[in-house]
């Protein structure tokens, strides 16, 4: 998870709190927030973190196999069935499920999926005998749900049993101050191996100046091509933003970090990740610089880079 802004922080203490506990959570946000990231960081700090995580994607499935894929079938329930078939719902119990796009869930299935919210019961697809699941459900959904619900497009009563906490993610436009951060982990992940390219501050603002529509995937997805495209170059020069871009960019600054170098935005940003962390590991320096992919002896020298004094940490 990267992002140091105000808004993503209330996220990350939102997922701290409620990890631990077995709520249904939704997550609420547009294409390409990092739902699934979230939904997984849920999964992740849960007790049921060593058990099975599956993602199940409503919109990726033609309806008529939504339902078998999700409940499962049993033998001889239609032509092709010649054995009995675990949904996701049996797969995942004990552990994590998450259901991206539950808007797209037809209304039949969605009484089926409430009865296995309420009861911890379902019934395969030609079965006879219910079975039962306990999976922890995190869904997703990039649209109104409460408009879906007005205007009888999705069941009210699945509506109020699977909002028990909602997490509204934001859009990149609404944190453009974490740019500089993904931009930065973006180029480490697709540059050639331990020579990540850089880039300038007066490039940096061009893509702080764009609203980024896609989100945070619109914008892996430029860092990608830039780095695939252009793998003989050091630096990421203007030229290579793809020219929607570069046309219709503000050239701004990004939000709270307007005015302040390159490398103070990301000093500024390895300062609060590491503060935080330390926060959440009360303060244990082992547990934090593992987290961060630190070995102990260089964590401490960033620390002292980054004026984190000691008894701060």
């Amino acid at each position: 998870l990267i992002g140091g802004s105000a808004a993503m922080h209330e996220v990350y203490k939102m997922v701290e709190k409620i990890a631990p506990t077995d709520l249904p959570v939704l997550i609420q946000g547009e294409t390409g927030t990092g739902k699934e990231l979230i939904a997984h960081a849920i999964h992740n700090n849960s007790i049921r973190a060593k058990n099975v995580w599956l993602a199940f994607n409503c919109a990726a499935l033609p309806q008529t196999l939504l339902e078998s894929e999700l409940f499962g079938y049993a033998k001889g329930a239609f032509t092709g069935a010649v054995a009995d078939k675990k949904g996701y719902l049996e797969i995942a119990s004990e552990g994590t499920l998450f259901i991206d796009e539950i808007a797209d869930m037809p209304m039949v299935m969605q009484q089926k999926l409430l009865r296995a919210l309420e009861e911890k019961q379902i019934r395969r697809i030609g079965a006879e005998k219910p079975v039962f699941v306990n999976p922890r459900f995190v869904f997703a959904c990039n649209r109104n749900l409460e408009e879906l619900v007005k205007n009888k497009l999705f069941r009210e009563d699945l509506f109020y049993r699977m909002n028990a906490i909602v997490i509204n993610l934001p859009s990149l436009r609404e944190r453009k101050e974490d740019i500089p951060a993904l931009v930065n982990h973006f180029l480490k992940k697709y540059s050639v191996p331990n020579e990540p390219m850089e880039i300038t501050g007066e490039v940096m603002d061009v893509l702080c100046g764009w609203d980024w529509p896609g989100n945070i995937r619109e914008l892996e997805n430029e860092m990608k091509k830039i780095c695939v495209l252009n793998k003989d170059s050091r630096t990421v020069q203007a030229r290579m933003i793809s020219e929607t871009i570069r046309n219709r960019s503000t050239s701004t600054a990004c939000g709270p970090g307007k005015g302040r170098t390159l490398k103070e935005l990301r000093e500024n940003f390895e300062r609060e990740t590491i503060l935080d962390t330390l926060r959440r590991k009360d303060g244990n320096v082992t547990r934090t610089a593992h987290e961060l992919g630190y070995a102990r002896p260089s964590f401490y020298e960033k620390m002292k880079q980054l004026g984190i004094a000691p008894e701060t940490k």
